[in-house]
């Protein structure tokens, strides 16, 4: 059984920086694309990073580019997400993903492990 778990979440000022990981144990393939996700209050869930199996291409969505970095550690089962110039439209519940194929890592519903998910609050 796959699980993932994040951790790093808390509650930072507007500008701030944050850092969230997700540790993946169990049968998991170092060959599919992972994610991160996040859901703010009233919105859908949507996919703000992505990184490929190799760690050689990531995504990022507009709203998030040039302020936060994902990156992978395929040694040890790992994805981060380093979060800088925290915005207060950044506040949403955090979900890593992992499972996806390479090409079609932007669509939601093709990720079949998800963790809990981890509260990023930030203030103005």
């Amino acid at each position: 059984q796959v699980q993932l778990v994040e951790s790093g979440g808390g509650l930072v000022q507007a500008g701030g920086s944050l850092r969230l990981s997700c540790a993946a144990s169990g049968r998991i393939s170092s060959a599919y694309a992972m994610g991160w996700f996040r859901r703010a209050p009233g919105k859908a869930r949507e996919l703000i990073a992505a990184v490929t199996s190799s760690g050689s291409a990531t995504y990022y969505a507009d709203s998030v580019k040039g302020r936060f970095a994902m990156s992978r550690d395929n040694a040890k089962n790992t994805v981060a997400l380093q979060m800088d110039s925290l915005k207060v439209e950044d506040t949403a519940i955090y979900y890593c993903a992992a499972g996806a194929p390479n090409n079609y890592y932007a669509v939601l519903a093709n990720y079949p492990y998800w963790g809990q998910g981890t509260q990023v609050t930030v203030s103005s």
